[in-house]
């Protein structure tokens, strides 16, 4: 695990948040923003496992925070430990073929967002790397205005997942809806992982 890069990582995303117009925070919550939070690096949930493709990739419609749904393939499966207990998670194929990868842990709800929080995975040979130190806040975590896939109960995990990004405390209240929720409502699909690597 390379802590210098992701150190650089999270510094970069800091930026982000500050000072880009696509940033998920108000200009109010920029005024107030002062960096992210996380749990410290932790090598062993910089995961490397077998990852089993499913042979026919089924679609799934997974519920958004707006009511809607979003269409996915199952790209596939990887089977790993935590701390010795086996868990499993399911990846994601969106239409524009990435991975995706919605999570919710024990710790969903107290220590980091209930909703759950987003990975990306790294595809090889019959394995994958999900670093859940990468593991991110979906955008409506920040302000409700947000249209942000849930993950599915298949993804629910039972394990504490103690890596990544912790609940983001100063949340934005509802706005008052307008005439076209499309002009409020923007997809954080478009920029994977709350700005690029």
């Amino acid at each position: 695990m390379d802590v210098e890069a992701l150190r650089r990582f999270r510094a970069r995303k800091d930026e982000f948040f500050a000072t880009d117009p696509s940033s998920p925070l108000t200009p109010p919550q920029r005024a107030r923003f002062r960096g992210l939070t996380y749990y410290p690096p932790n090598p062993e949930l910089a995961v490397e496992a077998g990852f089993e493709p499913h042979v026919t990739p089924s679609h799934v419609d997974l519920a958004t925070s707006y009511g809607d749904t979003e269409r996915y393939r199952r790209a596939g499966v990887v089977r790993f430990e935590v701390a010795g207990v086996l868990a499993a998670i399911t990846l994601f194929r969106s239409s524009r073929g990435e991975i995706f990868v919605p999570f919710r842990d024990a710790t969903s709800g107290t220590e980091t967002y209930g909703a759950g929080r987003y990975l990306e995975a790294h595809l090889g040979d019959r394995r994958a790397v999900l670093d859940f130190n990468y593991a991110y806040n979906p955008y409506c975590a920040y302000s409700p205005e947000w249209r942000c896939p849930i993950p599915p109960i298949e993804n629910h995990l039972a394990v504490p997942i103690r890596a990544g990004e912790l609940r983001y405390r100063d949340v934005e209240s509802p706005a008052t809806p307008s005439a076209d929720p499309a002009d409020r409502l923007r997809n954080q699909r478009e920029t994977i992982g709350g700005g690029a690597r």
